[in-house]
């Protein structure tokens, strides 16, 4: 009898394709086979909410609205410093209050992030890799970007108005959680302890096969240089990707009372990791 398939969700981007290519090719022990399903982070975000996939990558602020279901992996996750999400315009803004602001999602870190920093400004959501296009046209003010617009907005002739990683670490001088891995919690302790192993040799492989992995990546980033895909790689995969540490629990606890006290997440007593 075949083992069962356990569906992985993750983006396209390239940190989570670089993290997973073992993975997701057999090419390294895993307790379950994985099928990858590849999706933008705010549609794995809301099929978090409906507890769709067992295992799933997912913006800290949607974990932070499903901790009684998922639990983070110590391996795999997003967090670090000079990684925060920027706020683009076509011209430097004094302010964001009244302005319309492209984002890429209500369930997404930067969202969290923003609204943390800011009031009064008038969201509309898009999927992230339409934020700059609009931005550039003139049908919004400014954008909220992420993944690999960081260092590709001057092409769309932008600017920076604001870096929310910088803000953040300025306030708490603690690195920035954007995303985690997520198990679902019905899987069993012992399972998902062996999945985040399974994760954590897979991010191992990649290092140690770097030009193995770029078709992969470059098939999923689609319009990248191989330049900006492994910038990408090298800014978001980094020791949180492989333990969230001690730093990083601290960093994600913060994120979460901030969040509570604004009255953006729920409040859980359930665990945060492994």
């Amino acid at each position: 009898m075949e083992a069962p398939v356990l569906k992985l969700g993750y983006s396209p981007c390239p940190n989570d394709t670089f993290i997973f290519y073992a993975l997701t090719h057999g090419l390294v022990e895993s307790p379950l086979p994985v099928e990858a399903v590849l999706e933008d982070v705010e549609t794995l975000n809301r099929w978090a909410l409906e507890g769709r996939l067992p295992l799933t990558k997912l913006s800290y602020a949607a974990y932070g609205r499903v901790r009684d279901r998922y639990v983070a992996l110590r391996s795999g996750g997003a967090l670090g410093r000079g990684v925060g999400p920027l706020v683009v315009a076509k011209k430097p803004l004094r302010s964001l209050k009244g302005a319309r602001v492209a984002i890429p999602g209500r369930n997404t870190t930067a969202f969290l992030l923003l609204s943390l920093y800011a009031e009064g400004f008038e969201p509309v959501e898009v999927r992230y890799d339409r934020i700059m296009p609009l931005v550039a046209q003139g049908e919004v003010e400014a954008g909220l970007i992420i993944h690999e617009s960081r260092f590709t907005y001057p092409e769309y002739g932008l600017v920076r108005v604001l870096d929310l990683g910088e803000w953040w670490e300025g306030e708490t001088g603690l690195p920035l959680p954007l995303g985690a891995i997520l198990a679902r919690r019905d899987l069993g302790k012992e399972l998902i302890q062996a999945l985040d192993e399974a994760v954590r040799r897979s991010l191992e492989y990649a290092f140690a096969h770097l030009e193995e992995t770029l078709p992969y990546l470059k098939a999923h980033a689609q319009e990248l240089s191989e330049e900006v895909i492994w910038a990408h790689v090298r800014t978001y995969v980094n020791g949180f990707s492989q333990d969230v540490g001690e730093e990083g629990e601290k960093a994600v606890k913060r994120l979460f009372a901030e969040a509570e006290a604004r009255g953006l997440i729920p409040s859980s007593e359930a665990p945060l990791f492994l």
